[in-house]
Order: structure tokens, then C-alpha cells, then sequence
């Protein structure tokens, strides 16, 4: 007996009392379990296509509702797994079934779009783990008093107001946050370490100690480090004016800073300052990173004149205006809008900044030249002094 199935377009035979069902041109019909097992689909999910139109049984029995599928029908079903575990939506599935044999260019271009996708996720989750290791390492105010030692070193005046200016703009304040909205002080040995991260950026600067005067009081290998809120270190930058030795005081309790005879002191957070030594680990390295020299004043002027995009950032909403900074083979920079698109030839390095960060970047460099570090598009951009390495800051890439 033949019968025309108006659901899958095909011409059964039926043999009566046969437990195999055959398809016009001899083919055999499988029951949905077989159809599962052959194609990688579970049998609920070929319900599920069944359901939404997009892969249509040869035969559904009318009085069991049983399901039974053509041999012919299994490449487009092992297909369909494929883009299934992809993560491809269903409508691009159902046009990609629709053109495979008619129009491989179209459904080639449907898998690109697809991948963008993917890697853009990838950057959005890159960027949301480093702003939770920001939350996840940074501990809630202790109850017991800190037992971190008293440390004392003594530094250039000048440098020292260097440092601060180096830092200071990257300072957080957000006050969900808390723990971000000071500047981590460091003394290491006979060096002191200044770091300020808001998540979206990050500065470090460092000043050797006069070497007339040895870290006093802290531990044996001469460590002390504290985070002190930015009222502190406005005040004690005002002191460093004229080029003064000063000394630092970091104890657990009490914070100061000594310049000839004026003093300034202040009281530490009582937030643990995320453990920026494993950010800056993830965010700067790698052989493949571009550098590339240019003059401060140069970029400025480039960045201003530009027109940017406004994007709002995902997890808090703000509003920010973006430039693409692309590298070319020749190691050339160019600057131009989130939303243009790229060069004839393809650059080397393309990433998004938010420009503002940038210019404050550029402010706390000062004049002359600098180096930028690039590494793609879901990579930390690093902006560094040309003859001084030992001050720098990281931005976060924006998604373009």
C-alpha cells in the first residue's frame, strides 16, 4: 500500500505486518530511538525539531503518535547535532538546513556570524572573571585588628610625586566596592610599590628608597603594605613639592608621611586590597603582544580628533565614548571609531579603549613619548613610560 505524507514530502510503502517500514525507493525507515542513536540527537530533541518545524519525521503513526524517520533524513539530522552542540539559535539552524545543498557561501557566512558571536561572549566572560577575581579576592572588613608590621622607608620627594600622579586617576569609586577606592602602599625590601584599580583599569608605579636609609621597623624581609583612602594621598601629594627626601610610615593602625617638618597622617582602609600580582599576570605578558612607540602629545591630538562610539557597559550600565586602536604590519597605530570598519588590509592588532581612560593614561605619562602594549581584542591594552618601566597602567579592552 503507498501513502503520500504530507508532513515530510515523501511516498511511503507500507508493508503490512512487517516491523520495517520502507520509503519510496527503497530505502528504510527507522523508529525514533534508531534515528537517536544514528544521529547524536536524543530522542526528545527530535520531538523538540519535530515540534518546531525544522526536522519533520517521515511517518507518525495515527493512532500511537510513533515516530518514524528516513535513512535519507540522517545526514541533516547528524547536522543538525553538530550545530546543536554549537550553540547555533534555532532559526539559524533551520535556514542552515534550508541552504545546505543549495548555497554552501550563504551557509558558510551563517557559521562565521555564529563564531563571532562565540568569541564576543568569550570576551564578555574574560572580562567578567577578572572583575570577579576583584570581588572573590578582596575579603570583607576584618573584625580583628591587622597584625601587618609597621614599615618604614624613605624615598625621593620627587619621585615619590611622580609615583602618586602615575596612580592616582585609576582609583575607584564605586562604593560597592570599598576596597578599590584607596591606593595599595607596598614596601618591599628598600623599594615602595603604589597600585590603584577601579577593574576597568589598573596603575602601578615603584620608587627605589634613598639608599642612605634602610626600610626600618616590618618583618624581616622588610615587607609592609597597607591601602590608604585617596584623602591621604591627596593631602600627603601636597606636600611633595619641593623635592624633599619624605618618609613613609605604613603600620596597621596609622599611615604618614614626613617632609622636613610638616607632616600628614591618616588611618588605612580596613578592606583587603585584591592581590594585584596575579591581575597583572593575566593582564600583561606574551610573546605575541605588539608594541608600539609613540609620542604622547601625537596620540592625544589623534584621540581628540577622532569620532568615538558611545557603548554602555554591560554590568553597571555607564556610558562610555570608544576608540579603536589597530596596528598595522609596519607597526603603524591608527585611531578611528568603535564602528568603523576595518582597513582594506587587515591590521595586525584592533582593539576598543575607552577614551577617556586612555587620555588619563596619556596625563599620568606626561609629555614625550610611550609604549603601547596590544594584544587583540580581549586582551589588556598596557601603556608604558619609554625610559622608565618601573610606572605603568592597564586598561581593559571595550568589545567592538
Amino acid at each position: 500500500m503507498r501513502r503520500a505524507d504530507r508532513r515530510s514530502g515523501l511516498t511511503l510503502d507500507l508493508v503490512e505486518g512487517a516491523e520495517c517500514l520502507l520509503v519510496d525507493g527503497g530505502g528504510r525507515l527507522l523508529g525514533i530511538g534508531e534515528m537517536a542513536r544514528a544521529s547524536g540527537l536524543s530522542i526528545s530533541a527530535l520531538r523538540f525539531y519535530d515540534g518546531a518545524g525544522v526536522l519533520a519525521p517521515a511517518s507518525v503513526d495515527p493512532g500511537t503518535g510513533y515516530r518514524r524517520y528516513a535513512e535519507r533524513q540522517l545526514p541533516a539530522a547528524r547536522l543538525l547535532a553538530g550545530l546543536r552542540r554549537i550553540g547555533m539559535p534555532l532559526a539559524e539552524i533551520t535556514r542552515v538546513l534550508e541552504l545546505r545543498g543549495s548555497d554552501p557561501s550563504a551557509v558558510s557566512r551563517l557559521l562565521d556570524a555564529h563564531l563571532r558571536r562565540l568569541e564576543e561572549g568569550l570576551a564578555d566572560a574574560r572580562r567578567e572573571a577578572a572583575r570577579l577575581r576583584v570581588l572573590c579576592t578582596a575579603a570583607e572588613p576584618s573584625a580583628e585588628p591587622s597584625t601587618e608590621p609597621e614599615g618604614r622607608l624613605t624615598v625621593p620627594g620627587r619621585e615619590l610625586a611622580a609615583a602618586v600622579d602615575a596612580v592616582r586617576f585609576a582609583a575607584g569609586a564605586d562604593p560597592g566596592l570599598p576596597m578599590l577606592g584607596g591606593v595599595h602602599f607596598e614596601i618591599d625590601r628598600d623599594v615602595l610599590r603604589l597600585v590603584a584599580t577601579d577593574r576597568y583599569r589598573m596603575a602601578v608605579s615603584e620608587v627605589a628608597g634613598d639608599p642612605d636609609h634602610r626600610c626600618e621597623g616590618g618583618a624581616a624581609s622588610g615587607h609592609s603594605r597597607v591601602t590608604v583612602p585617596v584623602s591621604f594621598v591627596d593631602a600627603a601629594r601636597a606636600l611633595l613639592t619641593g623635592g624633599w627626601p619624605a618618609t613613609l610610615t605604613l603600620g596597621s593602625a596609622a599611615v604618614g608621611l614626613r617632609v622636613r617638618d610638616r607632616r600628614v597622617t591618616g588611618t588605612p582602609m580596613q578592606h583587603d586590597f585584591p592581590d594585584y600580582h596575579r591581575l597583572l599576570r593575566t593582564a600583561t605578558g606574551g610573546p605575541d603582544r605588539r608594541r608600539v612607540t609613540v609620542d604622547v602629545a601625537g596620540l592625544r591630538e589623534r584621540l581628540t580628533a577622532a569620532e568615538t562610539r558611545t557603548v554602555v557597559r554591560a554590568d553597571d550600565g555607564a556610558r562610555c565614548a570608544v576608540s579603536v586602536l589597530a596596528v598595522d604590519a609596519t607597526n603603524r597605530l591608527t585611531v578611528s571609531p568603535a564602528d568603523a570598519p576595518a582597513a582594506p588590509t587587515d591590521p595586525v592588532v584592533r582593539v576598543g579603549v575607552n577614551r577617556e581612560f586612555l587620555l588619563d593614561a596619556l596625563d599620568a605619562v606626561g609629555p614625550g613619548q610611550l609604549v603601547l602594549e596590544l594584544d587583540g581584542p580581549i586582551r589588556p591594552l598596557a601603556v608604558r613610560r619609554l625610559d622608565d618601566d618601573r610606572a605603568f597602567s592597564i586598561l581593559m579592552p571595550v568589545r567592538v
